[in-house]
C-alpha cells in the first residue's frame, strides 16, 4: 500500500549526494533501479533524473529492513539515511561509486506492475513497444540526459540572443491557411461554419510583420506543424528556434549566429568550434557534392567530364549531353576490385534515385580497365576519361549521365552510401558551412511553372533583378542554409521591403494583384507604411539537438515524437471524435468506398 510522504523533504538528487556529505543524514526519492538480496544485506540501486544512489538495508534495522524485502523495480520510494564510504568495491563508473547510504527509514510512495519495457540504456526493445510506453522509455538514462541537453540548449540559446537585444514574442498557433510549401494542418472554426484556422509552418509572416512593427531583434522558440512524409529528421510537429532582424544584410545575421553557434557549443560540449564557417554558393555545392547540404567530413567529390567524353562512342553519354544534361563520376578510391555483385548493388541505388543505370570503370593494378562501356570507347577516350577523374590502379570510377537534377541527386547519394560502407567519415568532426546563392525558383514539372525555391518573400539578388522578367532560371537568392555534417539545421534569407520588387515577385509566381492580395494583403498592406530591410534565419531545434547529442533519430531528442504515420503510439492520436463535435463544426465526414 503506498504511503504519505507528509513530513519528509528531499534533501539531496542522488547524485547530488558525494563522499563531502560522509556521515550527514539525507533525503533521497526515486525508483527502484535494481535489488540485491545478500541475506543479511539488501541493496537498492536508486534512480533519478540526476543518475544512481546505492542505498544498503540492514538487517539489524528490523522494520526498515523487513519493509525493503517488499521492493521490485521501478517502486517510488522515500529514504533517510546516512551517507558513508562504500564497504565493497568502489563503482567508478557511477557518479555516486565511492558512497552509500545506509538506510534508517524508508516509505513506499508507490508500487509498480513489472514494466513491459527494460529501463536501461544497453536494453534493445523495439521502437514501437518503446513508444507506446513512452513514459517508461523516458525514464531511461539517455533519454533524461538528451531532453536535459535539450533544455540546456533552450535556454543558452534565450540567454545569449537576449544580451544581443533579442525580444521574444509569441506568434499566433492559430493562422490563415497558405497555399504555397508544404500541407496545412487545419483547424474548423466552429463560430465560422466552413472556416479553418491553419497551425503555422513557420511564423515567416508574422515576424516579417514584427519588424514593420519596430520591434528590431526578434526571436521565437516556435512550434511549427506540417502535414508531409516523415524521414529520420522530420515530425509533423517540431520546433524552431526563430529569428528576424531589421536594417541587416546577409553577413549581419551570418555573424551573429556564427558567434552563438560557437559559445553554444563551448558551453554545452566544451567544443571549439572556429569562426567564421566556410562560405559556399548553391551550384559549387551542387557541382562538388551532388547535395545542397554537402557532408565535407570526407572527398570522392563529383567530377564534371561532359567536355571529356563530348563526342566519344559512347551514346548513353553523348545522348544525355545532346538532351542538355551532363555527364560526371565519382572516383572511389582502391575500390577497383569490388565485386560484380557489389557494383551491381550500387547500379540499383542509382537507379532507385532517377537513374536510368551507372556506368562503371575499374583500373585494375596493371593499368589495364575493365568497364561496362569500353567497347564503345577508344582506347585514348578511355585513356583521357581516366586523367580526368585522376584515375590510378586500383580505383573504381562510377558515371552517371542524365539531367543534371538526376546526375547530382543520383551521385551526390551514392557519395554518401560509400562513405558510411566504406568508414571514410570522421564522426569526430564538426564540419559547419554556410550555402549561399540559391536559385530563387525552381521548375515544377507537375505544376507546370516555376516555384519560390524558399518564398516568395525572399530578397534576390540586386545583380540578378533584372532576369525576373526574361529569364527566371538565372535569378539568384539572398538566401543561406547553415549546414553541419550534411544535414540543413537552419535556414533563412533576406526579405523583399520594396513594393516593386514584391510585385515582381508574384508576377514571376503566377499571382495576379488580386490573388496576392486576397493571400497575403495584411502584410502587403503593413508595407505601405514603412518598412525597414530585414532578414532571419530559423533552426531547427530538433535537429541541431540530435547533432549534439550524438543521436541519428530526432526521436531520441523529442519528448513525445510520432510515428512515420503521424500517429502517436502512445495516446492513439489521431483517432475519431463525437458526431456531435462534428456537428457543431459543421464537418461531414464522407466515407470512401474501398477500392475493388
Amino acid at each position: 500500500m503506498a504511503e504519505s510522504m507528509q513530513g519528509l523533504h528531499r534533501s539531496h538528487r542522488c547524485t547530488e549526494v558525494s563522499n563531502k556529505n560522509i556521515g550527514e543524514s539525507v533525503t533521497v526519492m526515486g525508483w527502484v533501479q535494481k535489488r540485491r538480496n545478500l541475506g543479511s544485506l539488501i541493496f537498492i540501486d536508486l534512480r533519478d533524473r540526476s543518475g544512481i544512489l546505492q542505498l544498503v538495508f540492514d538487517e539489524n534495522d528490523g522494520d526498515v529492513f523487513e519493509k525493503a524485502k517488499e521492493l521490485r523495480n521501478e517502486y517510488v520510494i522515500a529514504v533517510e539515511g546516512t551517507v558513508r564510504k562504500r564497504d565493497g568495491a568502489v563503482n567508478d563508473s557511477m557518479a555516486t561509486g565511492d558512497i552509500e547510504i545506509t538506510a534508517s527509514s524508508l516509505r513506499i510512495l508507490s508500487e509498480s506492475q513489472t514494466p513491459p519495457i527494460h529501463i536501461d540504456d544497453d536494453t534493445n526493445t523495439r521502437e514501437e513497444l518503446r513508444l507506446k510506453y513512452r513514459y517508461l522509455d523516458l525514464r531511461k538514462p539517455k533519454l533524461q540526459r538528451n531532453i536535459k541537453m535539450r533544455s540546456d540548449i533552450t535556454t543558452f540559446i534565450r540567454k545569449f540572443m537576449s544580451q544581443e537585444g533579442f525580444i521574444e514574442i509569441e506568434t499566433p498557433t492559430l493562422c490563415k491557411s497558405t497555399p504555397e510549401g508544404a500541407r496545412d494542418y487545419l483547424v474548423p472554426s466552429r463560430v465560422h461554419p466552413g472556416e479553418f484556422y491553419a497551425l503555422p509552418q513557420s511564423p515567416q509572416l508574422y515576424k516579417q510583420l514584427l519588424m514593420c512593427s519596430g520591434f528590431d531583434r526578434y526571436i521565437q522558440i516556435a512550434r511549427c506543424y506540417r502535414d508531409e512524409d516523415l524521414r529520420a529528421d522530420r515530425q509533423p510537429e517540431f520546433t524552431q528556434v526563430d529569428m528576424e532582424l531589421s536594417f541587416v544584410d546577409i553577413d549581419d545575421v551570418i555573424d551573429v549566429n556564427e558567434r552563438l553557434i560557437h559559445a553554444m557549443y563551448k558551453e554545452i560540449l566544451n567544443v571549439d568550434i572556429p569562426i567564421p564557417f566556410p562560405r559556399m554558393t548553391w551550384q559549387e555545392a551542387m557541382d562538388r557534392f551532388g547535395s545542397d547540404k554537402p557532408d565535407t567530413r570526407f572527398g570522392m567529390e563529383l567530377v564534371d567530364v561532359t567536355d571529356v567524353v563530348k563526342g566519344c562512342g559512347f551514346g548513353v553519354f553523348t545522348g544525355a549531353i545532346e538532351n542538355g544534361g551532363t555527364v560526371r563520376g565519382l572516383n572511389v578510391k582502391g575500390q577497383g576490385s569490388m565485386p560484380r555483385k557489389k557494383i551491381d548493388k550500387l547500379v540499383d541505388s542509382a537507379k532507385g534515385n532517377g537513374a536510368k543505370g551507372l556506368a562503371y570503370l575499374c583500373i585494375n593494378e596493371d593499368g589495364t580497365y575493365k568497364s561496362s562501356f569500353a567497347k564503345f570507347m577508344t582506347e585514348e577516350e578511355l585513356d583521357n576519361l581516366v586523367k580526368a577523374m585522376a584515375g590510378e590502379p586500383g580505383d573504381l570510377l562510377l558515371f552517371a549521365a542524365d539531367k543534371n537534377k538526376i546526375v547530382w541527386n543520383v551521385l551526390g547519394t551514392l557519395r554518401l552510401e560509400l562513405a558510411e560502407t566504406l568508414e571514410l567519415i570522421d564522426k569526430s568532426k564538426w564540419n559547419f558551412l554556410w550555402v549561399v546563392e540559391f536559385p530563387q525558383f525552381e521548375w515544377s514539372d507537375e505544376q507546370g511553372r516555376y516555384l519560390a525555391m524558399h518564398h516568395p518573400f525572399t530578397m534576390p539578388m540586386e545583380e540578378d533583378i533584372q532576369y525576373l522578367d526574361t529569364d527566371l532560371g538565372k535569378v539568384r537568392a539572398k538566401a543561406y542554409d547553415i549546414v553541419l555534417n550534411g544535414t540543413e539545421i537552419g535556414g533563412g534569407s533576406v526579405r523583399i521591403h520594396q513594393a516593386d520588387i514584391q510585385e515582381k515577385m508574384f508576377e514571376a509566381l503566377g499571382f495576379t494583384k488580386e490573388a496576392a492580395h486576397k493571400q497575403f494583403g495584411f502584410l502587403l498592406d503593413a508595407f505601405e507604411y514603412g518598412v525597414p530591410p530585414h532578414a532571419g534565419l530559423a533552426y531547427g531545434l530538433d535537429r541541431l539537438v540530435m547533432h549534439m547529442t550524438g543521436e541519428d533519430n530526432i526521436r531520441e531528442v523529442i519528448a513525445f515524437p510520432k510515428v512515420k504515420d503521424a500517429s502517436c503510439l502512445m495516446t492513439l492520436a489521431p483517432s475519431p471524435v463525437d458526431p456531435k463535435q462534428l456537428e457543431e463544426l459543421s464537418i461531414d465526414i464522407i466515407e470512401k468506398e474501398e477500392e475493388k
